[in-house]
């Protein structure tokens, strides 16, 4: 296939994810004022927008808690700066079985299920530009825990979402993945100029080969918008990578907490290495604003405490 490279790129900066973590790095932010700053300096490094996750603040153990959320986005809408605003809707569909002989009961460390409603109360609250959608069931690393996300379920999130006027980013971790969300856009679900994010190297979905990858790529409708991340230390190979198969960037603490070979990152140093490498490339990192246009995004307000 021919080369088609993204000359116009823009920069997704994930903040902290709920990854184990914060153990790993002194640097991962927890608390919701470590995590708007973090964000903060991630758009002024050249992330046009930030994808967060909250956490609790003392352990740095993964929350989903609204009043979290809501700090967190209302410092980064009162910086002085501006940056499109990405929060997950991942959460509560963690499963944790009992064991190999006895899965159930589930455990309840770990486990985390919620219905639809639930899982994007924060989202209907806090009205981030974006909202991500994962749109598969998977094995997710650990032996017994399970990543739950049922046909139904993500037909009611993705529905919730879209008359919300909050646009759905589909992260695909497979290319069953990508089938499903091509479904949900057939069933007008969610809106034909969709956003996608290509989730490589994550146990166990698809692997971070350049075949794989592929793959995935020419799954991808051309009428939507693709960005694309791998983990560690293949975070700025896959920024390369991306860019040069069409799509977009995600770096971010989330993913990678190596800016070098024993050199612990903060989230401004990734986007800055990212924007050195897009631009290396031959290609444009686009800003906030000019995003917005792309993905037809609406900057709102959110809904009173």
């Amino acid at each position: 296939m021919p080369l088609e490279m993204n000359r116009e790129v823009f920069i997704t900066c994930a903040v902290t994810g709920s990854g184990g973590t914060q153990d790993r790095s002194h640097l991962v932010p927890r608390s919701p004022k470590q995590i708007a700053d973090s964000a903060i300096e991630a758009a002024k490094a050249g992330a046009a927008i930030v994808h967060c996750h909250v956490r609790d603040p003392e352990t740095g153990k993964p929350r989903r808690d609204i009043h979290l959320y809501r700090e967190v986005t209302e410092r980064i809408r009162e910086a002085n700066v501006d940056v499109v605003l990405n929060l997950t809707a991942g959460m509560g569909g963690d499963m944790v079985f009992g064991g190999v002989e006895s899965p159930l009961p589930l455990k309840e460390a770990g486990t985390d299920m919620g219905g639809a409603t639930n899982r994007v109360e924060h989202v209907r609250q806090c009205l981030p530009e974006i909202c991500t959608l994962d749109c598969g069931t998977m094995n997710f690393a650990e032996a017994d825990y399970v990543m739950t996300n049922t046909p139904g379920m993500l037909r009611a999130m993705g529905g919730m979402m879209t008359a919300m006027g909050v646009k759905p980013e589909i992260e695909a971790f497979d290319t069953g993945h990508l089938w499903f969300a091509k479904q949900l856009v057939e069933e007008g679900v969610l809106a034909p100029d969709a956003l996608v994010q290509l989730c490589m190297g994550v146990p166990w979905g698809a692997p971070d080969d350049l075949n794989t990858f592929m793959a995935m790529v020419n799954n991808v409708p051309k009428s939507w918008t693709f960005s694309a991340f791998s983990l560690g230390r293949n975070q700025m190979a896959y920024a390369a990578a991306a860019v040069l198969a069409g799509g977009n960037v995600r770096v971010g603490l989330e993913d990678n907490l190596w800016l070098d070979k024993g050199v612990l990152a903060t989230n401004a140093q990734l986007v800055e290495k990212a924007v050195t490498v897009v631009e290396t490339l031959g290609a444009r990192v686009i800003g906030p604003e000019e995003v917005r246009k792309k993905l037809n995004l609406v900057k709102r307000a959110p809904l009173a405490a």
